[in-house]
């Protein structure tokens, strides 16, 4: 069975056989609780250090944190409730502290949406209806979508936009995307090397290709001409560590690790890189005591590192699958932990998730901890600590970073169109 542009459903196989496996049991049955690390074994994960430096100084303070959290609190909840009231209330209305996104307003409708999605709530038809109005004011009139109404269009607040408008999944939130104009911006960002520009005239780095992957698939405007010798461009970012960077020659990261990663597999063209290195690379990136990610060698832990990395491992298990015919039922890193570490750390009193302890709260970090929480527990062998039937949140398609089902309807819907001209 193959979904448009040649992106077979089979690539993820796991999915549709975890689904097959739970449509026959209720949450209830599966009350037996996966374990937990003791204290005692977090304790012993400390780091040992010999020379104190600045960057050691600065884990001895997060762990020390970290540790208090895990000592006071043992009985891992979901705080779904107190989520779903912070995000709600955010889409009508955001503190002062928020004018710094003023041109990331298509993000802040797609991490708010895709959070409460999660987490299985949804908003009124009226609440819908003025989200595809607002993002239909970011579009510019020759395609593409700005960080805000009349602001350039950008390759980021394109990609936010249109996930947010597949979230709402209406006709009319459809409708508003200009596929004709998008294939055109796509064109005009696209470099002869195979890169694409964020915006005219602006930077470039991995994460532009990633959105033009995603929206070209999702909207059925892609067509192999729009990336040609991407593929070959994504390969010399990966670096001497096993990552991707934004760039070639700069430093692995996360953020371009994963968007490096399911870019090639929206290619398909997988063999442009080392997947031996970037899993050595990639499993490291765990911290042992806090359970969470990094986002690079010797930085500190931080929550929307869950997804960022942690959303790599269901590509990573594909890809094993399919080209050394490994089949494996969990990810390849300590999915409990994670959610340890999301559960019992990053979540704020009055919903919302941070970064770490003693940070604020954020959309930002709400979202993509949310997402990292999903990808923790959907693995072909579910995953989940405490009640499953607190805690479970709804598995997302781990390339796009939609709800699954979502991310499908999407793409069934814009298969029924015909790839415009331009």
């Amino acid at each position: 069975m193959r979904l448009a542009n040649g992106h077979t459903l089979s690539l993820f196989f796991y999915h549709v056989r975890r689904y097959t496996i739970m449509s026959s049991i209720e949450f209830d049955d599966l009350e037996e609780k996966e374990s937990i690390r003791s204290y005692s074994d977090i304790l012993k994960e400390k780091q040992n250090v010999e020379f104190e430096t600045a960057t050691s100084i600065e884990q001895a303070k997060v762990e020390k944190n970290v540790l208090e959290l895990y000592r006071i609190q043992r009985e891992p909840i979901l705080n779904k409730y107190r989520h779903i009231h912070f995000l709600k209330n955010s889409l009508s209305h955001l503190s002062k502290d928020y004018e710094c996104l003023d041109s990331s307003r298509p993000w802040l409708c797609y991490w708010i949406l895709h959070s409460l999605h999660i987490l299985g709530a949804t908003l009124d038809d009226e609440d819908y209806a003025k989200v595809v109005i607002f993002l239909a004011k970011c579009q510019d009139p020759e395609g593409g979508f700005g960080g805000g109404p009349g602001q350039y269009p950008h390759l980021a607040s394109t990609y936010a936009a249109v996930n947010a408008l597949c979230i709402i999944g209406t006709k009319e939130a459809y409708s508003v995307i200009n596929r004709h104009g998008l294939r055109k911006f796509l064109k005009i960002l696209r470099n002869s090397d195979g890169s694409f520009c964020m915006h005219v005239d602006g930077e470039i780095d991995i994460r532009g290709v990633y959105c033009a992957l995603v929206v070209a698939k999702l909207t059925n405007i892609y067509t192999p001409d729009i990336f040609k010798d991407t593929e070959k461009w994504i390969g010399k970012c990966q670096t001497w560590e096993g990552g991707f960077s934004g760039c070639p020659g700069l430093e692995a990261h996360g953020g371009y690790a994963y968007c490096g990663l399911a870019s090639l597999i929206l290619l398909g063209k997988t063999d442009a890189f080392n997947l031996s290195s970037f899993m050595r690379w990639i499993v490291n990136r765990q911290m042992r005591l806090e359970g969470g990610f990094q986002g690079r060698t010797n930085k500190l832990v931080d929550g929307c590192y869950s997804f960022w990395q942690g959303g790599a491992f269901p590509l990573i298990n594909t890809l094993l699958a399919k080209e050394k015919n490994i089949i494996l039922d969990h990810w390849l890193f300590d999915q409990a932990a994670l959610q340890e570490y999301l559960l019992l750390c990053c979540q704020h009193p009055y919903g919302g998730l941070r970064d770490k302890p003693e940070k604020d709260r954020d959309k930002y970090h709400t979202c993509y901890g949310l997402s990292g929480l999903s990808v923790a527990q959907n693995s072909p062998e579910r995953v989940i600590i405490g009640s499953h039937q607190i805690n479970a949140v709804k598995m997302i398609h781990p390339v796009y970073n939609l709800v699954y089902s979502t991310a499908i309807d999407s793409v069934k819907y814009f298969a029924s169109l015909s790839i415009p001209e331009c």
